[in-house]
């Protein structure tokens, strides 16, 4: 686990108090006379650290940094404005800039023990590790019993890879001050580097004991229950760093992990949402948000969310491949083939990337690219069964069938328990007139899966062209058990019925069959009103989207997303009756709408 936002501890140990240039003696005197004004005037170093002092605990850095510019130049010799104004830069994140300050302060003042552990944070800060366990290391020495020294040494040996170190300095710093809920919170992360989870979970409550309304505590045993798998615990903890802090983007991130885990999908998203709010540039959330969008359907923001991820990492292959996943799911068939090639170019020998460059091709009907596609992939990946069945597909898409049984056989051989391959071959060798051949792949298909409807109808239909109408009527009623709304299964049902000379049944399964059909009309219809009226809400045209929306409900009043949408819709608009009852109306008919709250 990283020590997430995990930052120095402000005790403002780097400045000593207001009269610290009382000792400069004779040398103040001397550099105030050089620059003491025709009025008489001369500036006060004591009014001026007091100044930065006051700037510095409001949180203007810039304005605190000014002034102990000022007030080196004022004294050069004195460490203790050096290592001010090294303090003031390594916080503002200038650790170049810090080091010379906080080494200048060093030389004057050997001893100086604030000096050395500023500046071995600064050395950390640039990534130098070595350098930062030296000044922590005399730090120590110089004072064993203070705290801070030894969590600064700890913090170093825990970047140089020494965690072991980094534990028992960070305990002998807890012996020095136990009071302190920081060293127990850090010691639980370096613990958990350490994969001792137990240990680091008694180090986070302690912190949190001590600490109650501190952030870190709370979200960093969030982060490690939600690593644990234990939902309800890391929702709590996490629950309580959002009150802390209810924009912290980290602990909306997680959050939104906790509730994907426990199939929340919608509150996932919202929390991925915030997350972003708060930090727009999230690769982690945008990730996961993306993911999670494609999954319940809503392509569209899946793929900005996935955009946005390559613009942030161009060089992330993964991004890119996911980008053009989404884009082939809203048939952008020429986007996907880019992002495909754009993750082939990052990482050239990935099988998967080409195995979906070769699907792009697919949808796009270029029948010829995707051969070749699939054709490349498997020379890197051989045994791949899906590689030989894409193969397969291209091929029958390219009337080649000989060579498309081959590559389904192939694919059977190599995975017996693949139910598609299976199905496919089955389907093919029907195409062909090869129905005893067709049977044998489709029973294979159903052995492989038993709930697979389509499989179940298709079978029936071979076995009624073979001849064989009871056993015909036995799959096609299975089909129909599996599959209620199966519209085909029960047209040829009823053909299958009338030649046993069932009319009735007939009858009964033509009416269910003709009905089935209709309503799938009716759902395809409410289905495409809904997408228009989504994208009309995206540009802004409430009204247009409402009329869309509605349109899709008189089509098909059991359609639980274009009641959802409906309620957003009406929620913009400034309907909070109308909305409520629509989105109540959604999670009725689908629990995974559950009501969203309105936003604050």
């Amino acid at each position: 686990m990283k020590d997430i936002g995990a930052s120095r501890r402000c005790r403002f140990h780097a400045i000593v108090a207001a009269g610290f240039f009382l000792s400069l003696g004779p040398y103040f005197v001397h550099a105030q006379t050089s620059r003491t004004p025709a009025t008489g005037k001369r500036d006060d170093p004591n009014a001026l650290y007091a100044k930065g002092m006051a700037k510095l605990q409001a949180g203007d850095l810039a304005g605190a940094r000014t002034i102990f510019e000022d007030v080196v130049r004022l004294a050069p010799s004195s460490a203790e404005a050096h290592n001010s104004l090294g303090f003031v830069l390594l916080t503002q994140g200038d650790a170049a800039a810090a080091i010379p300050q906080l080494q200048e302060a060093v030389r004057l003042k050997p001893e100086f023990v604030q000096a050395r552990t500023n500046l071995s944070d600064a050395y950390l800060q640039k990534g130098d590790t070595q350098l930062a366990l030296t000044e922590a290391r005399e730090a120590v020495r110089l004072a064993p019993e203070d705290s801070e020294a030894q969590r600064t040494l700890a913090r170093a040996q825990a970047l140089a890879g020494d965690l072991s170190a980094a534990v028992a300095t960070f305990q002998r710093a807890i012996e020095a001050e136990p009071q302190r809920a920081q060293l127990y919170d850090e010691l639980g992360t370096i613990l958990v580097q350490q994969e001792k989870l137990i240990d680091a979970v008694t180090q986070f409550e302690k912190a949190a004991e001590l600490a109650p309304e501190s952030l870190l505590p709370h979200l960093h045993l969030g982060v490690l229950r939600e690593r644990q798998h234990l939902p309800e615990q890391a929702e709590a903890e996490l629950g309580i760093a959002l009150r802390i802090d209810p924009n912290n983007a980290q602990a909306h991130y997680y959050l939104g992990r906790v509730l994907r885990a426990e199939n929340r999908a919608e509150g996932a998203i919202v929390e991925y949402r915030a997350a972003l709010q708060t930090q727009p540039d999230f690769p982690e959330a945008l990730h996961d948000l993306g993911l999670l969008l494609q999954r319940v359907g809503e392509v569209d923001e899946a793929a900005a969310a996935f955009r946005k991820l390559t613009t942030l990492q161009p060089d992330n292959a993964d991004a890119h491949n996911n980008l053009g996943l989404a884009l082939l799911q809203i048939g952008d068939g020429k986007g996907s083939v880019v992002e495909f090639e754009t993750a082939l170019r990052l990482r050239p020998g990935d099988s998967e990337y080409r195995k979906n460059l070769g699907a792009a091709y697919l949808q796009m009907t270029d029948f010829d690219a995707a051969v070749e596609q699939f054709s490349a992939a498997l020379k890197t990946a051989p045994n791949d069964p899906t590689l030989h069945y894409d193969l397969g597909l291209a091929l029958k898409l390219k009337d080649h069938l000989p060579e498309a049984v081959a590559e389904f056989r192939k694919a059977t051989e190599i995975d017996p328990d693949q139910p598609d391959a299976h199905y496919t071959l089955g389907v093919t060798l029907w195409q062909e007139g090869e129905l005893p051949a067709a049977e044998r792949e489709l029973r294979a298909a159903i052995h492989s899966r038993p709930d697979y409807a389509e499989a179940y109808y298709t079978l029936g239909t071979v076995l009624k062209q073979e001849g064989k109408p009871s056993d015909a009527a036995a799959a096609l009623r299975e089909a129909i058990r599996l599959q209620p709304d199966f519209s085909g299964a029960h047209t040829t049902l009823a053909a299958v019925l009338r030649q046993l000379g069932d009319v009735a049944g007939a009858a009964a399964e033509s009416k269910a069959g003709a009905e089935i059909a209709r309503d799938k009309n009716n759902l395809q219809s409410a289905v495409f009103a809904t997408n228009s009226g989504k994208r009309l809400m995206s540009a802004g045209d409430l009204d247009g989207a409402i009329s869309q929306f509605r349109a899709a409900i008189n089509a098909k009043p059991d359609y639980a997303a274009a009641h959802y949408q409906l309620g957003m819709a009406l929620r913009r608009k400034g309907d909070a009756d109308g909305a409520q009852k629509e989105l109540q109306e959604a999670s009725r008919l689908d629990a995974q709408f559950a009501t969203p709250q309105p936003q604050p």
